[in-house]
């Protein structure tokens, strides 16, 4: 079979990541319409919220769980045109939206992809019209309860989905709200050490975007047993390098790629291996310039202080040779596992596209 082409540029999405997304933001988009126009007729005032759900959920967005769980499907012999894993892909991205809301409201993150967050967007149209009671308070209750919507539309796509496959669904949700709970709880206490960061990535990141989607796809294919062990050794490192990437982002992202504003990561504090390794290696006087991170107040000059400590600590460089060596060794898995071709170069490519990514 033919491999799937990647893209001009490193960072690119490959082929096998756009072909999955293009089909899955479909059926988000003809599930939303449906959902719009039926609860727009019991009280236009639902129309807002829905609305703003809509926007987040086709605003873009990588759709790589999708891809994940698509392609660890056809790997395990699966139809790619069969139906359920198309829904098992939408199902992914409905929870990713209901964990960025939420996530958003948590953390009082202003901005999601280059526009307001559901709840600052909800706050203002408080402030606006001047109703009563607390913006803020109101704003949050709308983003929760459209996360929630979310979470119930994500469960709904997984209803028929074989037990194994929903006992898999179940696990992963909770996993989830387990690494957000250590996430919240690390960024609270200031923590720094090595092993907390590893285990928020884990269970907040890793897992729940390459493991566990794989996990799903070979259990809608019937074949999870005897495919667990390649699975894991193409997703546990795969997951570690996105994890690594997106710290990376977090703190030197562009703006514009990541629609978020840069450094946003060291405002909120957030515990990550790559401040673990820069606080471990910093001199006296460089773990005066970290001890800021975590301030909501940090300017552009303070960013680049803390950056440029990551740099000298040698941080950075950690991160970006970790990154390119667990690619590696999640693609010489993937390659020597003997599964269906077509699968095993997308999931190469996906490998790719992981570790040089930009947003």
């Amino acid at each position: 079979m033919t491999r799937p082409d990647t893209a001009d540029t490193p960072s690119g999405p490959p082929a096998a990541l756009v072909d999955v997304a293009d089909r899955v933001g479909a059926r988000l988009a003809d599930i939303l319409d449906e959902e719009q126009q039926r609860w727009r007729s019991l009280d236009p005032a639902l129309d807002a919220p829905l609305s703003a759900l809509a926007r987040l959920v086709l605003s873009g967005g990588k759709r790589l769980r999708a891809a994940f769980c698509h392609w660890s499907f056809v790997a395990a012999g699966g139809d790619p045109a069969d139906p359920m894993v198309l829904d098992a892909g939408a199902a992914f991205e409905f929870l990713q939206a209901f964990a960025l809301i939420h996530d958003d409201v948590m953390d009082g993150s202003p901005t999601r992809r280059g526009v307001p967050a559901i709840h600052a967007e909800f706050a203002e149209v408080h402030r606006r019209e001047g109703w009563r009671g607390e913006s803020r308070r109101f704003g949050e209750g709308v983003a929760i309860l459209a996360g929630d919507v979310a979470h119930v539309y994500a469960d709904r796509l997984m209803s028929d989905a074989p037990p194994v496959a929903l006992a898999l669904w179940h696990e992963l949700r909770i996993e989830l709200n387990v690494g957000q709970y250590l996430d919240i709880e690390g960024t609270a206490r200031a923590a720094t050490d090595i092993g907390t960061a590893r285990r928020i990535s884990r269970y907040k990141s890793g897992k729940y975007t390459i493991e566990r989607p794989l996990h799903v796809g070979a259990a809608l294919a019937g074949r999870l047993d005897d495919l667990d062990g390649v699975l894991a050794s193409y997703g546990v490192p795969l997951g570690e390098a996105f994890q690594l990437r997106d710290d990376l982002l977090g703190v030197y992202g562009e703006e514009a790629l990541t629609g978020k504003p840069v450094g946003d990561d060291l405002r909120e504090g957030k515990p990550t291996p790559l401040l673990a390794i820069a606080t471990e290696r910093a001199a006296p006087t460089q773990l005066e310039v970290l001890a800021r991170v975590g301030s909501p107040d940090l300017d552009r000059s303070d960013v680049e202080a803390i950056q440029t400590v990551i740099d000298d600590t040698g941080a950075r460089s950690h991160s970006d040779e970790r990154i390119a060596a667990l690619t590696a060794e999640a693609s010489a898995a993937i390659e020597a596992s003997g599964l269906e071709p077509v699968a095993v170069h997308a999931l190469a490519d996906l490998a790719t596209y992981v570790g040089t990514r930009r947003h």
